[in-house]
Parts: structure tokens; C-alpha cells; sequence
């Protein structure tokens, strides 16, 4: 069943989860909370509310019905959408975050959990996504900018429209972590970025230094922007984290 407030201008969540119990309890809270909520017990009704659009964010809970578990739902929602995505599960094991990220969930939330940090995990991934990169914590940007675009490497990486074009024009689908990531190297080119600050800087918080977790998603960013068996732009650091090796166009006063 599928619970809607009436103003269509809220952020509106989509409830994943097979237990009837949760479901009612998340619309209720979030709706109390001037959220529009639609709870839906398994993947086909997901994909049905999915289809009709004007979803915010997905709350996915990684054990289902039918064969079908949240990290295969989340990586076909991923294929064709940027839509925020926070799993929901009863395990707390770090491959299993890594799983999620890798995927391209933007956070992971283990059961029980309590309702306001529920709240607080919502209201940071779409803060995330409505205002990155504006909201990322970051020094004065290199002269590299034109307008809200950054060029590095025959990318084009536009901060307003939030796209990644390849040098062949073919618009690079990034998750909102991807994105946040990448905002991240090319406004620090050259800088040496530890894990811990590359969490912070993106995710706003910190996940208990969780390495694998950064390792992860900067692998799955490495796959959409590198070529060749070695990475160019994005190296690591043995020992302490990674840098943005590319050229950010104009950083040093020329094109």
C-alpha cells in the first residue's frame, strides 16, 4: 500500500522494505516530518512507482521477496537513474557496504536503527544532491572554472547541470557519491587527499574511516573515467590516499 501527502513540492521518498511493520512506521515518521512517502513491499511495485516518476530518494532494504534482493534492484536502478539510494539491512558488515557502494548506494543504514538518524541520513543525501558541489567543504577553486565547468583531460565535468562529458560528447551517467567525488579531485588537483578527508569532504560525516568504502567507490570512478590498466588521473598514495593526477584546464594559466 502507498501512503502520499498531498503537496506535490516535497521531497517525496520511496519505502523498499517487505516487512509491513517498517513500511508504516517510515511513511508515517517521514510524512509527520513534511515528507510525500510511497511504501512499497517488493521490487515490481518499485519499479511500477518508479515509472510513474517524481521520486526523491529510494530507502531499499537489501532483503526482499521474490528472488530479488536490494543490491540487485539498486544496480538496475542505477543503470538508467542518479537517484539517491540508502540500503537498509539487518547485517552490519563492511563488505556488505562495500557491496552497496560499489553498486552505487549513497549511504547504508543497519537495522534496528532509530528514526532520527534515519532523518539525519535522508537530510544529508539530499542536501548532498541539491546542493554539491556548493556544499562540499573545499579551498578557493583553481582557475580552471568556466562558469561552473571544470576541463580536465578532454572531460568536461559541469557542476551546475551536475554531468560528466566525454571528449567524444557522450554525456558519463555518475552517481551522486561519484559526482561528489569527483568535484572533490578536480577542485584539489594535486593534492594528496587521505581517505578519512575524502569522506568527510564528501559525505559531510565520517564512516569510522571505513578505507574499503572510499577504495570502492573511487574503483568504480576510476572504471567510467580512466583508460588503460593503470590510472592516470586518479593515483594512489601508498600509505595515505590518493591524488588527482589530471590537468584541471587553466590551473596553471593555460588551456
Amino acid at each position: 500500500m502507498a501512503t502520499e501527502a498531498l503537496a506535490p513540492h516535497l521531497d517525496h521518498l520511496l519505502v523498499v522494505d517487505d516487512d509491513a511493520r517498517i513500511r508504516q512506521m517510515l511513511a508515517h515518521y517521514f510524512e509527520d516530518e513534511g515528507y510525500r512517502v510511497t511504501a512499497v513491499p517488493d521490487g515490481a511495485a518499485m519499479r511500477l512507482r518508479l515509472a510513474e516518476g517524481t521520486i526523491d530518494l529510494i530507502l531499499l532494504d537489501v532483503v526482499l521477496p521474490g528472488g530479488e534482493d536490494g543490491y540487485s534492484l539498486a544496480r538496475e536502478v542505477r543503470a538508467g537513474s542518479d537517484i539517491p539510494i540508502i540500503m537498509l539491512t539487518g547485517r552490519d558488515d563492511v563488505m556488505d557496504r562495500v557491496v552497496g557502494l560499489e553498486i552505487g548506494a549513497d549511504d547504508y543504514i543497519s537495522k534496528p536503527f532509530h528514526l532520527r538518524e534515519v532523518l539525519a541520513r535522508v537530510r544529508s543525501v539530499l542536501r548532498r544532491r541539491a546542493a554539491a558541489p556548493a556544499a562540499l567543504a573545499a579551498t578557493a577553486a583553481p582557475a580552471g572554472i568556466v562558469g561552473e565547468r571544470y576541463r580536465f583531460e578532454g572531460w568536461s565535468l559541469d557542476l551546475g547541470r551536475r554531468e560528466l562529458t566525454a571528449e567524444s560528447g557522450e554525456v558519463v551517467e555518475l552517481t551522486t557519491g561519484e559526482f561528489d567525488m569527483l568535484t572533490v579531485f578536480v577542485k584539489h588537483p594535486g593534492r594528496v587527499m587521505t581517505r578519512d578527508t575524502l569522506m568527510e569532504l564528501t559525505r559531510g560525516r565520517s564512516w569510522d574511516a571505513f578505507d574499503r568504502v572510499i577504495d570502492a567507490q573511487i574503483a568504480r570512478l576510476r572504471r567510467k573515467i580512466e583508460t588503460g590498466t593503470r590510472p592516470k588521473l586518479i593515483k594512489s598514495v601508498r600509505g595515505v590516499g590518493y591524488v588527482f593526477a589530471g590537468r584541471v584546464a587553466g590551473q596553471d594559466g593555460t588551456g
